[in-house]
């Protein structure tokens, strides 16, 4: 297996860049894919960045459709080149957390299943969908979450497979990646 050439991909999504606005990248695609370690590398090689994740407005195991709605604004607001606060949803007690702030930067990667949406894709540049096999996705996802995900991993895949179809995300993305690849 090679790999993927990271300042290749920061260099493609640079492409995007326009000279008034934050750049605005996306990594999307099914849990366990490598969307996040991929995500904190690739806003590293863009330069000064902030990243926001999809897992901080995820409310519940079925709140994949509501995540979208509460990151718009957030977006909205980061795009426009305003600083943002938002509460960050407390799994362990399942209720809204501690405000986060996020400053408006040159650059914003948001990351998550949910964030190459059709509701959020005008305030996305550059969508890239992350993909591997649910095997290796599965194994992946349980390292990291362990217990606490696995009664609930196949509810959450099925929102994923009708959210993507209906986003059309996989087809809309500007890049496709291998999360069993390594980028280096």
């Amino acid at each position: 297996m090679s790999s993927y050439d990271l300042a290749a991909i920061a260099s493609q999504i640079s492409s995007r860049r326009h000279p008034c606005t934050p750049l605005v990248v996306a990594l999307d695609g099914p849990s366990g894919s490598g969307k996040s370690r991929l995500a904190k590398r690739v806003a590293r090689a863009l330069g000064p960045h902030t990243l926001v994740r999809m897992d901080h407005v995820v409310t519940s195991w079925d709140g994949l459709a509501e995540s979208v709605e509460t990151m718009r604004p957030i977006l909205a607001r980061l795009r426009a080149g305003q600083d943002v606060q938002y509460r960050v949803w407390d799994w362990s007690r399942n209720q809204w957390g501690a405000p986060l702030d996020r400053a408006a930067t040159a650059t914003i990667v948001v990351e998550g299943c949910g964030c190459g949406a059709l509701a959020l894709a005008d305030l996305v540049d550059f969508l890239v969908f992350v993909d591997a096999p649910t095997a290796v996705r599965h194994e992946r996802a349980m390292t990291r979450d362990g217990a606490t995900y696995e009664p609930h991993w196949q509810r959450w895949a099925d929102q994923e497979t009708d959210h993507f179809a209906a986003n059309d995300t996989r087809a809309r993305a500007d890049l496709l990646l291998d999360g069993r690849i390594p980028v280096r």
